[in-house]
């Protein structure tokens, strides 16, 4: 009585067997994303997802196209990516099963993007031809398109975009000498603040980490245009007008870039256009409190989480070169030598170690931020921005 149902179960062990042989390939381990991370490869159209906790490569994920000034965000549980290509494509990138989910050619020429507070629309900023897309974050359907006009009717490239509370977006004119605020809650119909004469080109932007002020730097001038976001008519107030006075002007190899990491504690750190010094502001009167000398043009300026250090990295001749300042003593403490072409640097949630991209000798460090030893040497092809998971939960991100 028990060997007929024993002898059909073996009999069927062929058939199980010969069915998982036409399954695809295994997913990929079950896991978090907290400690993920993309690395940009610009020569390749490629992204390296990596493990923070482990130092380690996980995947390379192809066919993104132009990659040379790419950016990226992520969806507020960190399992997407949301991949801004300069050839003006916009792709979204599942960490988990860790390939392409959705890819929108949205514009000519792109150089970055945000998505919204609650994470359900992402915009895109657009050199060619000028303006900003708005897009559903689960399907990438159009939901709006925001022209930037200057006065004359022309198309303006547009900088600086950034998150705000609500499902609002600011962002920087720079053609049109102008900052806009759009209000996406209905984005079928976006309620446009606009504010003109804050300064000549603005380049690029970053709102502070309570999203209250905006700050957007000056190519065509010294100084830089601030906008409280709280005030029921938002205007554009001059900060660190002329800071350049009465010194000769330097030739700027590289723009230098700003983003909300620039803040530690009461002091915003900030690059000068074109001169081998960061700038030191006093968040609560956003007057010049300090400058710090440094071994170049400074690029990036980056805050640790904890605000004890400031890292800079600098445009050629200087850019194998990386700074780090002493928020205590407010000087530089010392200087690393990580590889050719630092192209960007990204802190681990908690600052206990910085990833540097080291463009020319296709590698990235991982730098322990207290011992300034080498952790790791991952290989990547000619790497850029690194992105962490954690952005996912900061504003201006």
């Amino acid at each position: 009585m028990k060997r007929r149902p024993l002898l059909l179960g073996l009999a069927a062990l062929p058939l199980l067997t010969s069915g998982c042989a036409t399954l695809q390939q295994p997913a990929p381990p079950l896991m978090g994303t907290g400690d993920l991370g993309l690395v940009i490869e610009r020569a390749t159209g490629s992204v390296l997802l990596v493990n923070t906790t482990h130092r380690s490569v996980l995947a390379r994920i192809t066919g993104l196209g132009d990659l040379s000034h790419a950016s990226l965000v992520f969806s507020r549980d960190g399992r997407h990516a949301y991949v801004f290509g300069r050839d003006g494509a916009l792709s979204r990138i599942d960490l988990l099963t860790r390939r392409i989910t959705a890819r929108e050619q949205q514009a000519g020429n792109s150089i970055g993007g945000a998505i919204s507070a609650d994470g359900t629309l992402v915009a895109a900023q657009n050199y060619t031809p000028g303006g900003v897309k708005v897009f559903d974050a689960e399907t990438l359907a159009l939901r709006a398109d925001i022209p930037a006009l200057t006065a004359n009717g022309q198309r303006s490239r547009v900088v600086g975009l950034a998150d705000l509370p609500g499902q609002r977006f600011i962002y920087s004119l720079f053609d049109a000498d102008a900052i806009c605020i759009a209000d996406c809650t209905d984005a079928a119909r976006p309620r446009m603040t606009r504010i003109d004469g804050i300064g000549r080109q603005p380049y690029d932007a970053l709102v502070t980490p309570n999203g209250r002020h905006y700050i957007a730097g000056l190519f065509g001038e010294d100084g830089l245009a601030l906008v409280d976001t709280w005030a029921d008519q938002p205007v554009a107030r001059r900060i660190l007008g002329g800071y350049g006075r009465g010194q000769q002007p330097l030739p700027v190899f590289k723009m230098p870039h700003l983003r909300g990491w620039a803040v530690a504690g009461r002091h915003a750190y900030l690059p000068a256009i074109g001169r081998h010094e960061v700038l030191v502001v006093d968040t609560t009167t956003w007057e010049e409190v300090g400058r710090i000398p440094v071994a170049g043009q400074p690029v990036f300026v980056m805050a640790r989480p904890d605000g004890r250090q400031v890292w800079v990295n600098f445009a050629v001749p200087d850019y194998h070169r990386v700074q780090v300042i002493d928020t205590l003593v407010q000087r530089v403490a010392a200087t690393l030598q990580p590889g050719k072409a630092v192209m960007h640097m990204e802190f681990t949630p908690r600052g206990e170690s910085v990833w540097i991209s080291c463009r020319d000798d296709d590698k990235v460090q991982v730098v322990d931020t207290a011992t300034l030893a080498t952790q790791a040497s991952l290989a990547a092809q000619a790497p850029s921005g690194i992105f962490f998971t954690a952005r996912a939960q900061r504003m201006g991100f």
